[in-house]
């Protein structure tokens, strides 16, 4: 005969599991996401760095807020450029940007990016920025 504990412990194996399951955040939660982690990413890197062209700097009023602005548009994005492995208890997001050609010596970085999500939280897991020729 199996000790009384066990069916308690399965018991709450099993529920824990099954909330896991309830708070694996969707496509809907890693949009919000990251629209946020890229306007914080473009903001460091483009309006607080000063790596736009003095210029364009006088024609903004407020870089950060119009990065800001952007967030739902930058999030539909990274959500496009997604591969979603749904887990169950977890999902894994495999995230592209970049690449594109903007000149004829001007290429845009390629962005690469794990994230994990569970249990109502999204944590990045690897990033990685490559060059292409």
């Amino acid at each position: 005969m199996a000790p009384s504990w066990i069916p308690c412990t399965v018991l709450a194996v099993a529920a824990g599991a099954g909330g896991l399951a309830i708070t694996n955040p969707g496509p809907d939660d890693f949009r919000e996401f990251a629209g946020q982690r890229l306007v914080d990413t473009i903001t460091q890197e483009i309006c607080v760095e000063n790596t736009l062209p003095m210029a364009l700097r006088l024609m903004l009023q407020s870089c950060p807020d119009l990065v800001a602005s952007q967030q739902e548009v930058l999030g539909r994005i990274a959500l496009e450029h997604s591969n979603r492995t749904n887990l169950g208890l977890a999902s894994l997001y495999r995230t592209e940007l970049g690449g594109q050609q903007l000149l004829p010596d001007l290429r845009i970085p390629r962005y690469e990016a794990l994230t994990l999500a569970g249990a109502g939280q999204f944590v990045v897991v690897n990033t990685k920025e490559t060059q292409q020729p």
